[in-house]
């Protein structure tokens, strides 16, 4: 299963109103385990930045004033997303962004399923603080480097936050068949785990096993270790 974090940066809050994008950045994830293929971009928004949006994100007119337009990235972003699920921190912000410029370029927007993080924290700490630094802290995930917002950089912690909103990081160590999450009760994301093909070894001696079950013999037949090992030997 191939799943898009995402993040933007944009030079304030109302596309409509004149807002435009001027960063994007992507972390794939495959069965919930990052791959290490990214996508990143600056975007000059052809337009001025006002001081408050400067002051979230760092990045000015002049630094903007010789990167791409977004029509001109557009295909590379839409083809590193694909059909992904997206997985976005209030993807509302995000998905509005994207989709008005989208259509200011006339082409479609976007129709990938969408996992809104700010929803799925809610869910699971309710009445609690979801801002991604207040998740951060609540899970120890070391978000010092984040300074300023950066969309490449809130995308990879992102990474890190929604594996735990999950269900932790051991949901891609294949521990269990399935692993299926959840958002206001719908199924969201299912997959197939492989097992392990052969059994690991044991890992005890074949004395220390005789003296194991002498051992259990001992406390008689309404041992919880005797109801284990009539288990172990069904299988």
């Amino acid at each position: 299963m191939r799943e898009i974090v995402l993040d933007t940066e944009t030079t304030g809050l109302s596309p409509t109103g004149g807002d435009r994008l001027v960063e994007i950045g992507c972390v794939e994830l495959i069965n919930h385990i990052p791959t290490g293929k990214n996508f990143h971009v600056y975007i000059n928004p052809q337009r001025s930045m006002p001081e408050e949006a400067f002051r979230v994100h760092g990045l000015s007119e002049e630094f903007l004033a010789d990167k791409p337009v977004f029509r001109d990235v557009a295909d590379d972003f839409l083809a590193f997303i694909g059909d992904a699920t997206l997985v976005i921190h209030n993807a509302p912000f995000d998905m509005g962004f994207l989709n008005h410029q989208l259509e200011l370029i006339g082409r479609k927007t976007l129709d990938n399923a969408v996992i809104d993080t700010v929803m799925v924290a809610r869910q699971k700490h309710p009445g609690a603080r979801v801002s991604l630094d207040a998740l951060c802290k609540h899970y120890g995930i070391d978000n010092s480097r984040r300074t300023l917002h950066g969309a490449l950089l809130d995308s990879e912690i992102l990474a890190e936050v929604y594996l735990e909103l999950i269900g932790g990081k051991q949901v891609s160590l294949a521990l269990v068949a399935e692993v299926e999450t959840t958002v206001s009760g719908a199924t969201v994301a299912r997959i197939a785990v492989a097992q392990r093909p052969v059994a690991l070894p044991s890992r005890i001696s074949d004395a220390e096993a005789v003296a194991h079950a002498a051992f259990v013999a001992k406390m008689g037949e309404s041992a919880i270790w005797a109801q284990y090992e009539e288990q172990a030997a069904a299988e």
